[in-house]
């Protein structure tokens, strides 16, 4: 479904900001829509995941020109005091020449001409760059994580760069963003929210059940596993929210499970063993607590110990209620100035990105999943703050 809506605005010569989870597939789909475009665009896959500066994002889209020889020619004259002497290098040394070459100062000159190239081209560019949002983090906070005048400045520069060139040249040049964290609320933090007035957003939604069981039967039959009776539907019922990495980091340990065993079955009744000693043992572990990793990227470093808290009290009380939530604020305002402030930020931020939903008992866990894993690794010390509210008021 959404490759489908995806191909239907990249003909109209949308720009598109993909919103999703973590590990809901972004990149795969970009991957597979590019694929399906070939013939009709030229798609380049941008990669930012390395990229610190507007500088190095200029660099890495002209890299992406490489292989369109036309393209490419009018990159190297538009690079040509750089890259007269290095006709026969590979890309990652080029990349370090172009970069070494491009001056904090001409980014967004070369950066213009170089969309000019783009639109220049006989075929429609679809220009998908990836981890955006984990680059204008990097501009917008620094080592430090720090948003400060001067770098609010540069992010803004940026941002607007990509909107003016979008605005100039739809129908010719399309836009695709998309990231391991929100894009929103990044620019959000620094008041930047109308640099994204271009983009059309597009969700991904997690996959409903039978895409799930479909996936699991379609890896079980590749790897030689018959699922007993109905073991797919009992792990999809587990998991309860199928993000597709889940989905398959599952299977992954269905398929050690079966290895070590020597065996090719899997029943229904395996289901919860592997979900606890596997999905929230040190392999989950491994592979969850990226989910910890870009929380601590996208907030001000004075909000990340409350939102650990945040967090942890909703995985272990079950939800983060309306009293939780004021509970909290006493015990931290005299960390803040404007601790309710601070929360919303938190609460925008968690919900964008996945961790939490709002319902009429307040804030829970979108993935049951995450839910339990939080709680294994943050809830073991955490006494719920609704507790320690009526000790304290005991205590006097």
């Amino acid at each position: 479904m959404e490759l489908e809506i995806l191909e239907r605005k990249a003909a109209e010569g949308a720009h598109i900001l993909i919103t999703a989870q973590r590990r809901m597939g972004k990149t795969s789909l970009l991957r597979e829509l590019a694929e399906r475009l070939k013939h009709r665009c030229i798609c380049l896959f941008v990669d930012f995941e390395h990229a610190s500066s507007a500088a190095d994002a200029v660099v890495e889209i002209s890299l992406a020109l490489n292989p369109y020889k036309p393209l490419w020619q009018k990159t190297r004259e538009l690079f040509r005091n750089i890259l007269d002497l290095v006709d026969k290098v590979s890309i990652g040394e080029l990349g370090l020449t172009l970069r070494a070459g491009l001056t904090t100062g001409d980014w967004k000159d070369k950066g213009n001409c170089l969309f000019g190239i783009l639109a220049s081209s006989e075929t429609p560019v679809i220009l998908m760059m990836d981890e955006v949002p984990i680059l204008v983090n990097r501009i917008l906070k620094g080592d430090d994580f720090t948003i400060t005048p001067e770098r609010r400045r540069d992010a803004d520069i940026f941002m607007s760069w990509l909107r003016d060139n979008g605005q100039r040249y739809r129908g010719r040049v399309a836009m695709m963003i998309s990231g391991s964290i929100g894009l929103e609320p990044v620019v959000n933090q620094a008041g930047l929210s109308a640099t994204l007035n271009i983009f059309d957003p597009v969700e991904l939604k997690p996959w409903d059940n039978s895409t799930a069981i479909s996936c699991l039967q379609a890896l079980a039959n590749e790897y030689g596993i018959e699922f007993i009776d109905s073991a797919a539907e009992a792990i999809v019922s587990r998991l309860g929210y199928c993000i597709p990495h889940h989905v398959q980091m599952f299977f992954s340990n269905i398929h050690d499970r079966c290895l070590r065993k020597g065996v090719k079955e899997f029943h229904p009744e395996e289901v919860e063993e592997v979900y606890e000693t596997e999905m929230l043992g040190i392999h989950g572990h491994v592979e969850l607590t990226h989910y910890e990793e870009r929380l601590k990227q996208v907030l001000p470093i004075e909000s990340y110990a409350l939102a650990l808290e945040m967090l942890t009290e909703t995985a272990v009380s079950g939800s983060l209620s309306l009293e939780s939530l004021s509970a909290l604020a006493k015990f931290y305002e005299m960390t803040f100035n404007g601790v309710f402030e601070t929360q919303k930020t938190i609460l925008q931020v968690l919900e964008h990105d996945g961790y939490l939903k709002q319902s009429p008992d307040g804030y829970l866990f979108v993935s049951p999943l995450l839910r339990d894993w939080w709680r294994k690794r943050h809830g073991f010390f955490h006494t719920p703050v609704l507790k320690r509210s009526n000790h304290a008021q005991a205590a006097r």
